[in-house]
């Protein structure tokens, strides 16, 4: 339990105050631990986080694991939900975590006399057993690792913006190496006039 309150002392200050998500994603990411039998959070590069939504949850994540976006470690992909796949790089081993369905049925039994909902999460969220907070399942990626770890120091220039690209995210379309913006995949277009 000291580990698990150090984790979560150290999520609060980064966050400036502790929440029921952040408590959700110290206590995944140390339950991803148990799973992959590995020591976290790591040092090194070996785990690697996808995790399924943003906001407070990954910075739980990030404390329990040491996976982070700036080390490469992490992938945030919003898909809206309180979930993680972790990957053992070495092993090629992944487990999706996502909250138990009854998750916040059993607040009550862990947080009996606690009458806010927001302070009964974040109480029972810290005891609960990981077997009635999380369903963990074993899952097989559809992305390649290596190609999504990439090499450091490739660069090119995308042939249509002028731009930079790294990590070797260049697209071949009609035989020019274009970025993923200039392909096609662009979050943003540019206005008519500024």
């Amino acid at each position: 339990m000291t580990a698990q309150n150090e984790l979560l002392e150290r999520s609060a200050v980064e966050h400036d105050h502790l929440c029921p998500r952040q408590v959700l994603g110290v206590r995944m990411g140390m339950y991803a631990a148990d799973i992959l039998d590995l020591a976290l959070p790591q040092d090194n590069k070996r785990v690697y986080a996808f995790i399924e939504t943003d906001g407070c949850f990954v910075d739980g994540v990030s404390t329990a694991t040491g996976c982070t976006v700036g080390h490469r470690t992490m992938y945030v992909l919003d898909f809206g939900k309180m979930a993680a796949t972790f990957v053992d790089t070495l092993t090629d081993r992944a487990v999706r975590i996502a909250p138990h369905p009854d998750i916040r049925n059993n607040v009550s039994v862990y947080a009996p006399h606690v009458e806010d909902p927001w302070q009964a999460y974040l109480a029972a969220y810290q005891v609960m057993r990981f077997d009635e907070m999380f369903v963990a399942t074993p899952v097989l990626l559809t992305v390649s690792m290596e190609k999504l770890i990439s090499r450091e120091g490739i660069r090119v220039c995308c042939e249509q913006c002028g731009e930079e690209i790294f990590n070797e995210r260049e697209e071949c379309v009609h035989g020019k190496v274009l970025c993923r913006a200039c392909a096609g995949a662009a979050y943003y277009r540019l206005p008519a006039s500024w």
